[in-house]
């Protein structure tokens, strides 16, 4: 029957099915216009208004991830849940529906031992190691049921399927017993309903569906709060034809999971199929994060305390550093459990190298490395935030998170998205985007890295000077979502090339993701000679945040920070987006804290409170951010004139102090020191002054001020300097970096 759908043989369909077929084609073709009424709807399709066959659908997912990731301190833990959340969304989920063959999206580009590795934990016959025994054991006949072509997505955490109505609930069921049963301590919650054929074409319908809220009954309900709330104000046809869609379903399974997520009894569901239970006696030895019992001492560097949840944690974590392979001794300790298929990213980016797309970055990756037939094969993964600290040029020590997220997705989704097969080609177009330009970013800024002056680990006792590694840390990559660990000197280029190629990736995709109305975004960066204005082609961007910090800094804090990072950079895009433009914006913030040693509290109130001063007439901003992405490339050029200048470095902090003493105070305070620096001080006077501190009414400069606007009789000054001073030692000099030339020219080959 797949293959007569496939190739319009209706003869191969079976006289069974040849009505419900027909009916479908029949739906999915386009009619010349909306109905406006529920009986001109009946006429279109009087066959499928009397179908009462039902089709069932199923949203679920981990819930809470970041408590879940973050709950440890310890890097090999934190980067072990990544791992297994990841496992059991992109492999076991998937696995429920066919086989790896089919279901899991990476297999092409595995080799055949990896391929062997993931038909073994897909189709072992014991319950405990196959992911189809284990189905088949819990729910027997679901597998059965179940086909490839009924997953709509399962990327970003989330899986969307379509399902037999008769096995909607079991479904829904197995998505968190495996969670469950896989993490033990995981939150995940998952839904489902049942929908008639003529509502995956139009929406949610009412049961008679003459009675289903149409047309008329928008325009006499147009001033309901409610109806403006669901349909915007003054909502007209198209508005109403932009909601009666496949969304709209999906929409009503979120409503669903977030209601059951909070807890709420389900009619024909206990509120929580599988919760996890772990007792809380007060008179126990504790694992790693303080929280559950620990069962037995592991044999891994410092010999710590683990519970089985935290064991299994950090024995994924080790496999997702190469560091293991399968069930290791140290493990046997711990309750019998297989830890599956396991897929290093540091493996995914060298096939990204060996690939067409990656070959221009090949050579100039592994340059200084003798092995040029198959350097993978003899460069390692970092183990600690120590190595990739070792690889930061100029500024050892110091590391940089970076998290991103997308902007305008719920939106666009809700405008454009109105079919199974668009949420489906939407899903993969935005995660292979995601993931392809985090590798862009990663081959483009950084090299393999020699370990070296590396003192000798307390814990492992062991010697790593000399090693090669690949000197970054993926801690996931999923859906729209990006969290990466690099060298603090390559983290502000990184991540503006990972926001420019997520942009460039989907553009070449589609050109349904280009901005119909484009509109222009204000620079406050304006380079000599050109527009302060850009043009934005994207309906879809990506902001991120940016920490740098010390490489001793707790993960949980340094995660924390980077979140609200990437809240405020989102906050601006949303603030920079055109009027009337269907496109968003790339934009950027950041922190570093070797200036900042801690912040009590969100760093919203830190910039408002410590960074904001008042002074007569006007208000002082002393910082800048968030940027856009154009806003970081200038401030990075900004930061390598001040050092080719030859400004003096001990004049930039006095210069910042001058900053709090009024504008007039910092002004005069700079144009002295500048002006002593003579022909040398003109890249700083063209980088900073003409691109930055133009006056708005004139053709004069404010150096170091930019006037932001009005606030009533107030004016709003702010200055960049202080980002610059935060960013002097974690910035190259061009000149310095032969990467720079080199990649220029492999580029113009390409």
């Amino acid at each position: 029957m797949l293959t007569a759908l496939r190739s319009g043989d209706q003869s191969g369909i079976p006289p069974e099915s040849a009505a419900l077929v027909q009916q479908i084609q029949q739906l999915q073709q386009n009619p010349s216009k909306f109905p406006e009424t529920p009986a001109e709807l009946q006429a279109l399709y009087p066959e499928v208004w009397q179908q009462t066959t039902r089709i069932g659908l199923v949203y679920g997912g981990a819930t809470k991830i970041k408590g879940y990731v973050f709950e440890s301190a310890k890097l090999p833990e934190i980067r072990g849940a990544s791992a297994l959340l990841d496992r059991i969304n992109l492999i076991d989920l998937p696995a429920f529906f066919g086989d790896p063959e089919d279901t899991y999206a990476g297999w092409a580009d595995l080799d055949e031992t990896s391929r062997s590795a993931l038909k073994r934990f897909v189709k072992d016959p014991e319950p405990k190691h196959g992911i189809h025994a284990w189905l088949e054991q819990h729910y027997p006949g679901l597998a059965s049921a179940l086909i490839p072509e009924l997953i709509i997505y399962s990327t970003g955490g989330n899986i969307l399927a379509f399902c037999p109505a008769a096995w909607v609930n079991d479904l829904a069921d197995a998505i968190e017993r495996r969670y469950t049963q896989e993490t033990l301590t995981a939150n995940a919650c998952a839904v489902g309903s049942t929908f008639r054929l003529l509502e995956l074409r139009y929406g949610l319908l009412r049961d008679p569906i003459e009675e289903t809220p149409w047309l008329d009954w928008l325009t006499r309900n147009n001033s309901n709060p409610l109806v403006q709330a669901y349909y915007g104000k003054n909502a007209s046809q198209k508005e109403f034809e932009s909601r009666k869609n496949f969304n709209e379903l999906v929409g009503h399974l979120a409503a669903q999971f977030n209601h059951r997520r909070n807890g709420n009894p389900d009619p024909n569901r206990p509120s929580r199929a599988h919760p996890a239970f772990f007792e809380t006696h007060p008179y126990i030895r504790r694992d790693s994060t303080d929280r559950r019992s620990a069962i037995a001492k592991a044999e891994l560097p410092g010999e710590p305390w683990l519970s089985e949840a935290t064991a299994r944690k950090a024995l994924v974590g080790r496999q997702a550093k190469r560091m293991e392979t399968g069930k290791q001794g140290w493990f046997r300790k711990f309750p019998e459990w297989d830890p599956g298929f396991v897929e290093s990213w540091v493996s995914r980016f060298a096939r990204f190298l060996d690939s067409s797309e990656g070959r221009f970055y090949q050579d100039l990756y592994y340059k200084i490395h003798e092995e040029k037939a198959h350097p993978h094969d003899t460069i390692g993964e970092a183990q600690s935030l120590r190595e990739i600290a070792n690889a930061s040029s100029g500024c050892q020590g110091f590391v940089a998170y970076i998290y991103a997220d997308g902007n305008n997705m719920g939106g666009y989704i809700q405008k454009q998205i109105k079919t199974p097969e668009a949420y489906q080609r939407f899903s993969q177009d935005v995660s292979e985007a995601t993931e392809k330009a985090v590798y862009h970013a990663l081959a483009q800024h950084l090299q393999a890295h020699q370990i070296h002056s590396l003192q000798q680990d307390s814990e492992t006792g062991k010697e790593r000077n000399g090693r090669w590694i690949h000197p970054f840390e993926i801690l996931t990559v999923g859906g729209d979502d990006v969290f990466v660990i690099v060298p603090a000197h390559k983290a502000l280029d990184i991540a503006t090339t990972f926001c420019e190629q997520f942009e460039q990736i989907l553009l070449s995709k589609s050109k349904d993701y280009a901005a119909q109305s484009p509109g222009t975004i204000k620079q406050r960066y304006q380079p000599y000679g050109s527009d302060s204005q850009s043009a934005k082609l994207c309906q879809l961007s990506s902001s991120a945040g940016v920490l740098i910090a010390s490489e001793d800094t707790p993960i949980y804090y340094a995660q924390k920070l980077t979140d609200q990072l990437c809240k405020s950079a989102k906050t601006y895009s949303k603030k920079l987006k055109p009027a009337h433009s269907d496109s968003s914006v790339a934009t950027l913030d950041f922190l570093t804290l070797k200036s900042v040693t801690m912040i009590a509290s969100s760093i919203k109130e830190f910039r408002q409170q410590a960074l904001e001063i008042s002074k007569g007439n006007h208000t002082l901003q002393l910082y800048a951010a968030p940027y856009t992405v154009q806003e970081v490339h200038g401030l990075l050029k900004t930061v390598q004139a001040l050092k080719v200048s030859g400004f003096p470095r001990s004049q930039l902090y006095q210069m910042r102090s001058f900053l709090e003493k009024g504008k007039r105070t910092a002004t005069l305070n700079y144009l002295y020191f500048r002006t002593r620096l003579g022909s040398k001080g003109k890249p700083l006077v063209e980088a900073f002054e003409q691109t930055w501190c133009k006056a708005k009414t004139n053709d004069g400069y404010l150096p170091p001020w930019m006037h932001l606007g009005s606030e009533g009789s107030s004016s709003v000054y702010e200055t960049i300097w202080q980002d610059l001073v935060d960013l002097y030692g974690f910035v190259q000099v061009e000149g310095a970096d032969q990467k720079v030339g080199a990649l220029a020219a492999v580029e113009g080959e390409a």
